[in-house]
């Protein structure tokens, strides 16, 4: 089992172990960009971030923000208990594609109906990811979108033993 214990958060650091659950929808003006192939095919300073114990943030942008020619409709699908039914898009930039690597809520539950198909991007999949100019460090593991910077602390859920968390 990987240690839990929190780390203490350090000036003007965040600890996901002071996050809630259920999580928390709230606003960010930080600019937030995503890099596929070369392209910034999302950029923002509206995106709104999902704050859960023990994950670091996942920011959701506004389609508006997003090059969203370079977002294909994909027939996955996946639950989440808070938000509800997630759909997903390949990202397809020239002859560089991946498929799911992104993903959005069409019909978020009340609590996060601000989201609606707001899109969300797995950091591990992207060329890059930016907050504020700093390069994201995805969160452990391959099923959570969590974006890790210099002000969260952990530890954080994702690597192998800490399913249970």
């Amino acid at each position: 089992m990987v240690n839990r214990d929190r780390i203490q958060p350090g000036p003007g650091q965040e600890s996901v172990w002071d996050y809630p659950r259920p999580p928390r929808l709230e606003d960010t003006d930080k600019h937030i960009q995503v890099i596929f192939n070369e392209i910034a095919i999302a950029d923002t300073h509206h995106a709104k971030r999902v704050l859960e114990t023990s994950h670091p943030p996942v920011y959701y942008i506004p389609p508006s923000d997003i090059k969203m020619e370079y977002l294909i409709r994909t027939p996955q699908s996946s639950f989440c208990e808070w938000k509800g039914i997630a759909g997903y898009y390949t990202v397809a930039v020239g002859d560089k594609q991946v498929p799911n690597a992104a993903w959005f809520y069409s019909d978020p539950t009340p609590t996060f109906a601000e989201i609606k198909d707001y899109v969300a991007f797995y950091p591990h999949l992207m060329d890059a990811c930016y907050v504020n100019g700093e390069q994201v460090q995805p969160q452990p593991g391959n099923f959570y979108g969590g974006w890790i910077t210099k002000d969260i602390v952990g530890p954080f859920k994702g690597s192998p033993g800490t399913w249970g968390w």
